[in-house]
């Protein structure tokens, strides 16, 4: 059973842990797929996401709106259809309207009574600018993939952070919902973890790569958290 006390600092996944982002992709892709008139499953264009998000993360470091509109043209190419110039440009930008969980600013709240509290995401800076207003909550350190050069599961993100927040890592607990990209690599630098499940109640993996971990805890979502700390 993890300590709470022992904690000085939560470091954060913002993308799927904070923000909704299965939803905003869903809601960003949907119309684009009616377009061309492809009949595909939420779930099913979720999962294929995924694969593809991972592959346009790989090698050279390319800044996230470039990720999406290349996660777009692979969906095309999948698919059979070749997205517009508008479409392209529309789906990479539409992290600024993928929402916040409903839980995440409240629980966020609390968090901050007792921790200093970090986000470590694969985002550009712009981008996370308009997540942080839906978030509604100060951080202490926002580490980005823009400013690593490198997306997660890289651990280079998260040696970026441990220089920058400056404290051992006994006193960081990292908390996030992808196994893939937080959980493995946090577990590899010897990080205590959280696996919020936000997936808890669907089948599959959802927008992230399938992934096998053991994180210290398991919760459902934010608000389960802050309670069993006592904050909530």
């Amino acid at each position: 059973m993890l300590n709470f006390d022992a904690f000085e600092v939560l470091t954060f996944d913002c993308y799927g842990t904070l923000i909704d982002w299965e939803s905003g992709i869903w809601e960003a892709l949907r119309p684009v797929l009616a377009n061309h008139r492809i009949g595909l499953l939420a779930d099913k264009a979720l999962e294929l996401y995924g694969e593809l998000e991972s592959e346009a993360e790989r090698g050279v470091y390319r800044e996230y709106q470039t990720v999406l509109r290349t996660v777009l043209e692979g969906l095309g190419s999948r698919l059979g259809f070749a997205p517009s110039p508008v479409e392209l440009q529309r789906f990479s930008e539409s992290v600024k309207d993928w929402p916040a969980f409903p839980d995440s600013g409240p629980a966020l709240h609390a968090f901050k009574k007792k921790y200093k509290l970090a986000i470590i995401s694969n985002i550009d800076d712009d981008l996370f600018a308009f997540s942080a207003q839906r978030l509604q909550t100060p951080f202490d350190w926002v580490i980005t993939a823009q400013q690593a050069q490198s997306y997660k599961p890289s651990l280079n993100n998260f040696q970026l952070a441990f220089e920058r927040i400056g404290l051992p890592k006994n006193k960081i607990l990292h908390v996030a919902q992808s196994l893939f990209h937080d959980i493995v690599p946090a577990k590899a630098l010897g990080l205590s973890t959280v696996w919020i499940d936000r997936r808890h109640n669907q089948p599959g993996f959802g927008a992230t790569p399938p992934a096998q971990a053991q994180p210290d805890l398991e919760v459902p979502d934010l608000q389960t958290l802050a309670g069993v700390i006592g904050l909530m």
